[in-house]
């Protein structure tokens, strides 16, 4: 399994921008689909984004299309995530994920093994 590790969260306005970044260790970071979810305080873990091993296609939570971008860069074992117009329900704890080799893109949390150990998003109003 990969070790992953975030930064990058921390307190903002609503409408500032922050990127997440989640790095991993491991020698076969390029055949994981990563994702990101969060969890608020009251809420179930939900889903954000993800990003394929095989064509770099993407999927996102509908509340932050258009607003966040995840992308990844396989020579640094990092995948990022771009948050703008942050919004106050955008605090949360956000996570990376990382699936097993090959897999086929997925929104499930079973279909991920590695978890980072999350990192605090806060958007004050």
């Amino acid at each position: 399994q990969e070790q992953l590790v975030e930064s990058g969260g921390g307190l903002v306005q609503a409408g500032d921008s922050l990127r997440l970044s989640c790095a991993a260790s491991g020698r076969n970071f390029n055949t994981y689909n990563l994702a990101w979810y969060r969890h608020a305080p009251g809420k179930e873990r939900e889903f954000v984004a993800v990003i394929s091993w095989l064509n770099g296609n993407t999927d996102y939570l509908d509340s932050v299309k258009g607003r966040f971008t995840i992308s990844r860069d396989n020579a640094k074992n990092t995948v990022y995530l771009q948050m703008n117009s942050l919004k106050p329900d955008d605090t949360a704890v956000y996570y990376c994920a990382a699936s097993r080799p090959w897999a086929v893109m997925s929104r499930r949390t079973a279909d991920f093994r590695s978890w980072g150990q999350g990192t605090q998003v806060t958007v004050s109003s």
